[in-house]
């Protein structure tokens, strides 16, 4: 008998052929394509960063340009005689007596005081009448005189240098906000007024320098833009965020750590979660409308005062920290919670010694990211009133809560709806204070998390 000894394996590849081998290293069609398909899509990410940043960087430059100038200020110096005649008639001295000379008294003074320094450096007075060369100064000065003199009724009968504000429109043509062509179409200023403010600012009596009232000064009226500050914003911004750090973090920690070591799993507790997380979504308008019709109408507690805007922002701030609380815990690895019970620590004891100080880092950061939001919030502020115009400052603590007050993201509101281009400019230097501020509280937040933070 004859055996064909020839196998299958090779009468198979008799009849297919050899098979082209592949190797890995050699870039086949399909492979291009999807080289090329994942470049595209680098490419579009790479695009839509390129654009939000440079959005950002165009917002950024506008804010700063139209704001860096409002910090600032043009000032007149002059020296002003406070005659006794106008300020203490029978020289008695009586502080009651002069505190009855009203601001119109004072005008006279600083009609005269322009029109001595105008003459004693020989400048060109442009044919201006003196009532016009005294409106090269803001209408705050005869108030910034009457101040000074009751709180120093000696110096009346002296002469006393003073830095007044200019007014809005010299300020703003020093900085480029007037025109000579503009004052021609002006009613509150003319080209002759400008060309007297430049020869003042030739002979050193008016300058421009760094404005720090502006920190610390309360708002204007719509006819004193150069004179309007943060003061009472910040202030009222400060009071309010007390009053949130105070008891939304407590609350919200606690809250926190009850739902997430302590409660059982059950429809209650779901139905707070999904409240929580609800919450959270809950436009702010709506806080400012709770707060108006609990705080305000129900409780009557006063309106634009800085309590009733910290427990407003306490209950739009309270689900973002409850939340970043209860991620940061559950970011702790279960093993360090048996591991304590194993050694025989309570349930309580694990969780204040080891699971807490874990998690620190993420719940400060949580809650100084959410103090940050409610800082900047402005619509449930309005609805509470604390869109007023508000000149006194608020007190200390603890009366200073119930005291009337402005917020500055509703200071930087108000400013934008004034007509006077000089708001504007006051309205995008409050947005770069606000800025600072944020900038300022995230990098602590930064700062905190990387102090506290700990390694397992």
């Amino acid at each position: 008998m004859t055996v064909n000894s020839q196998s299958p394996t090779s009468s198979s590849q008799g009849q297919a052929g050899p098979r082209k081998s592949r190797s890995l290293l050699a870039v086949d069609a399909h492979t291009k394509r999807r080289n090329a398909s994942e470049a595209r899509f680098q490419f579009m990410g790479k695009l839509a960063v390129g654009i939000g940043i440079l959005a950002l960087v165009g917002l950024l430059a506008s804010i700063l340009a139209n704001g860096l100038s409002s910090f600032r200020q043009t000032y007149v110096t002059v020296d002003i005689f406070l005659d006794p005649a106008k300020l203490d008639k029978d020289g008695s001295g009586d502080l009651a007596k002069i505190a009855k000379v009203t601001t119109f008294g004072y005008k006279p003074l600083i009609k005269r005081a322009m029109a001595a320094a105008i003459a004693e450096h020989g400048i060109d007075d442009q044919g201006l009448k003196a009532k016009k060369i005294a409106a090269l100064i803001s209408p705050q000065a005869p108030a910034t005189l009457r101040n000074y003199v009751l709180a120093h009724p000696d110096q009346i009968g002296k002469t006393v240098a003073f830095n007044l504000l200019a007014s809005g429109r010299i300020d703003g043509y020093f900085k480029g906000r007037v025109t000579m062509d503009s004052a021609k179409l002006d009613r509150n200023i003319s080209p002759e007024q400008l060309r007297l403010a430049d020869e003042m600012h030739r002979v050193g009596l008016l300058e421009t320098r760094f404005n720090w009232a502006f920190f610390t000064a309360p708002d204007a009226s719509d006819t004193r833009p150069e004179a309007a500050g943060l003061g009472v914003a910040i202030l009222g911004s400060a009071y309010m965020m007390i009053v949130v750090l105070l008891l939304a973090l407590p609350l919200g920690v606690a809250a926190s750590i009850y739902l997430e070591e302590f409660s059982k799993q059950n429809f209650l507790t779901d139905l707070i979660e999904v409240n929580i997380s609800n919450l959270a979504a809950v436009p702010s308008i709506v806080f400012g409308i709770l707060g108006l019709a609990v705080f305000i109408n129900f409780a009557g507690l006063p309106k634009s005062a800085p309590i009733v805007g910290g427990l407003v922002l306490t209950l739009m701030t309270l689900p973002t920290i409850i939340i970043a609380t209860r991620a940061a815990l559950k970011a702790v690895p279960p093993s360090i919670r048996e591991a304590a019970l194993g050694v025989g620590a309570s349930k309580m004891q694990t969780v204040f010694h080891h699971v807490l100080p874990l998690a620190m880092p993420g719940i400060l950061t949580g809650a100084i990211i959410g103090l940050a939001q409610a800082l900047g919030e402005s619509a449930p502020l309005l609805l509470i009133g604390m869109v007023a115009f508000v000149r006194e400052y608020p007190a200390a603590p603890p009366e200073g809560f119930f005291d009337p007050a402005a917020a500055l993201p509703v200071q930087i509101y108000n400013w934008t709806t004034r007509g006077d281009p000089a708001f504007v400019e006051r309205a995008s230097g409050a947005i770069i204070v606000l800025l600072a501020f944020l900038l300022t509280m995230n990098i602590v937040a930064i700062i905190l998390r990387r102090r506290f933070e700990r390694r397992w």
